[in-house]
């Protein structure tokens, strides 16, 4: 399975902010997408999500022989500011999910527990109301709702920012796990956590996709020609919100 995207135009006025869009995902892997603030990353994720019509362009799903438009359904979007419904507790909102996807969701008899067990969310704190959870919870039952649901294409908005050491390293792993089954796609500003989950990165600049190539990594000052190719149109070098974490 192949995400395929074709000369993809967004603008907002007169401000072009996807210029030209090309380049192709595969199931099976992690693509690690850097891009400056502002750059379109969230545009491109709203528009691949259907949040956002393009203004030209193709985006299709390639299987063997088989090739269709991406839709809404094929898409699930794990956004870096959760929305969930806070009046609920975690259990009973992932339970009402079951129940209204019931036709899209394979495992009808689903263990809700044993789920919760895999987000290593703590029995209590799957009966405490939504907005008692931290960030970090949020965001766990977000990526819950995507091993129900199997969409072919997963968007991850800086998921694993707001995760202490431990928690972050058990997602991780879990993405590892699910990138068999799905396509992948990581936005960050961290360049080491990029590096380190990441099969392929690519850079968003100018309104198109450039792939790094995998030789730039191997080498000992990969993160400084990264940040060259992150420059911007006048030459201004990228300021970093946290060296030490290797932000861009």
């Amino acid at each position: 399975m192949k995400l395929v995207l074709q000369h993809v135009r967004k603008s907002f006025g007169e401000k072009k902010v996807l210029s030209d869009v090309n380049f192709q995902f595969e199931k099976g892997k992690i693509y690690g997408l850097l891009g400056r603030n502002g750059t379109g990353k969230t545009t491109l994720f709203n528009c691949l999500s259907g949040e956002l019509p393009t203004d030209n362009g193709t985006m299709k799903l390639v299987h063997e022989a088989t090739t269709r438009n991406l839709e809404m359904h094929d898409v699930g979007y794990v956004y870096s500011l959760p929305m969930l419904p806070e009046f609920l507790t975690g259990y009973e909102f992932v339970r009402f999910f079951i129940e209204v996807n019931a036709d899209v969701i394979e495992e009808r008899g689903t263990d809700l527990d044993a789920l919760f067990d895999m987000m290593h969310i703590a029995e209590d704190d799957r009966h405490k109301l939504i907005k008692h959870y931290s960030h970090g919870m949020k965001n766990k039952v977000q990526m819950l709702l995507f091993l129900l649901i199997k969409p072919t294409v997963i968007l991850l908005d800086e998921p694993l920012t707001s995760f202490d050491v431990i928690v972050a390293s058990e997602m991780k792993q879990l993405l590892r796990d699910m990138k068999k089954d799905h396509i992948l796609i990581f936005s960050t500003h961290i360049l080491q956590l990029a590096t380190d989950l990441c099969d392929e990165l690519i850079i968003l600049n100018h309104g198109s996709l450039t792939p790094i190539s995998p030789e730039i990594l191997t080498q000992h000052d990969f993160e400084e020609q990264i940040i060259e190719l992150l420059r911007d149109d006048n030459g201004q070098d990228v300021q970093r919100e946290n060296a030490d974490a290797g932000n861009l």
